[in-house]
């Protein structure tokens, strides 16, 4: 295992947010010392401790932004959270840790390699993580045809862990209660979590590792290595920013050139007044216009057209469902996408009542809200050839990571492993690339 020869002197000099990303911390061993309110190292440390830390490195990211966000921080022993409790995008999300949706390229290595992670912090931290995967019911002809092309092409060529049920195979699915649709794919790689326990729960697993939690501490000001907080100033050799859909805290002028948006959502959990006990996350057709691991197919380019065509309310609020199942037997339902600079405060019941009746139809079953909120999380960008994630770098010691889309959740562990190994080895840093084609022989 690599780490320091002081970990413990380490330890005493390590602010932390809650965040998935502190999972991996002891298991890397990455430290870092300097972190706000702390001006000197810690007297049990040894004269010459720099020679035992790893470069001696700072990381800050918002335990309360989305799971990339806070992801960034694994390998590193330092960070600070301007919020008292986690309150944004990393707990109010689905839990949906989606593998089958990501495009095959980058995201869909990304989103594995966080699988795996996820089940590690599981088994350490006891978090809940549902590993029944996912079904994708097609509900007519046009999401079907989306279903039978990604089967026919892109999953077998890129190893997607999935299978088509039909008929039989949806008589024996929750007692042959969705033989009403034409076709599901079920996605067994997966997982769903409850993020607004999650999140909490790993920092008490870290609390009994020694680990500190340093809350309500606003970072004002990075430059060259040196930090402004509302605790002190402090410095470090490395300096990584994750500011979530904050663009203007935080090294506001390299994040004003990616043009970056904010991505609204209006999202609900019920309970199914039948008592039905959903043990996978369920999405629909709709979602294969929105996923990237089809939304380039020919057939659900077709499926878009038919969508703003028969149902353009759907289209105009960027709706496509996605259901959760809880540990308590209740559901999150969601969700709309509604873009712009600022998230507005005010939800449109209308909405609500699409998405109320999209999940109706697709469970037959009579549904009651218990709950309802607003997800935000940062969005794509308006520069042409971005992607779903930047990384950029500031200067020698600072760079900024940032996720544009709402994935952050599936792909955020993995994409900060190799950030964080790029900064310590000297390497490139990630970068998005295009989804990977279809290869030839088996696109014709």
């Amino acid at each position: 295992m690599k780490g320091t020869k002081n970990l413990e002197a380490a330890k005493k000099l390590a602010d932390f947010s809650a965040s998935p990303a502190a999972m991996a911390l002891y298991e890397k061993n990455f430290a870092v010392v300097a972190t706000p309110g702390f001006s000197k190292p810690d007297p049990l440390l040894p004269a010459d401790y720099e020679k035992h830390l790893i470069k001696n490195d700072f990381a800050w990211a918002s335990a309360n932004r989305d799971r990339i966000l806070a992801e960034w921080t694994k390998r590193y022993d330092g960070k600070s959270e301007k919020n008292d409790i986690a309150v944004g995008a990393s707990i109010r999300n689905f839990g949906q840790m989606l593998v089958t949706g990501q495009p095959p390229g980058i995201m869909l290595d990304l989103a594995r390699e966080s699988r795996a992670l996820y089940l590690d912090w599981a088994d350490k931290a006891g978090i809940f993580a549902r590993a029944n995967g996912a079904l994708l019911f097609a509900r007519n002809a046009a999401e079907e045809a989306v279903l039978d092309e990604f089967m026919a092409t892109r999953a077998p060529a890129f190893g997607y862990n999935v299978k088509l049920l039909r008929s039989a195979d949806l008589a024996n699915l929750y007692d042959g209660r969705f033989l009403r649709h034409r076709a599901a794919l079920q996605g067994f790689d997966d997982l769903q979590l409850y993020s607004r326990e999650a999140i909490p729960a790993l920092a008490s697993w870290l609390a009994t590792q020694g680990v500190r939690f340093h809350f309500g501490t606003l970072v004002r000001h990075v430059e060259g290595g040196r930090l402004e907080t509302t605790a002190g100033v402090c410095n470090a050799q490395r300096v990584v920013v994750c500011s979530g859909h904050d663009y203007q805290t935080l090294c506001a002028d390299q994040l004003r050139a990616l043009q970056p948006q904010v991505c609204r959502l209006q999202m609900l959990r019920v309970t199914p007044e039948d008592g039905f006990r959903l043990e996978h996350a369920v999405l629909t057709g709709l979602s294969c216009t929105h996923y990237g691991a089809f939304a380039d197919l020919p057939t659900a380019q077709a499926l878009a057209m038919q969508i703003e065509h028969q149902r353009p309310e759907l289209a105009r609020h960027g709706i496509h469902l996605l259901v959760s199942p809880t540990p308590y037997g209740d559901w999150i339902v969601g969700d709309s996408h509604d873009y712009g600079q600022d998230a507005r405060p005010f939800n449109a019941e209308s909405v609500d009542n699409i998405l109320l009746d999209l999940a109706r139809d697709t469970f037959g079953a009579k549904l009651r809200v218990v709950e309802r909120w607003q997800g935000v999380y940062g969005a794509k960008c308006r520069v042409p050839g971005s992607g779903a994630f930047s990384i950029t770098r500031v200067d020698d010691r600072t760079t900024v990571a940032l996720m544009h889309s709402g994935i952050g959740m599936s792909v955020g562990p993995a994409l900060a492993h190799r950030h964080m190994d790029a900064l310590v080895d000297g390497t490139e840093l990630p970068q998005w690339t295009p989804p990977a084609s279809v290869p030839a022989d088996v696109a014709a």
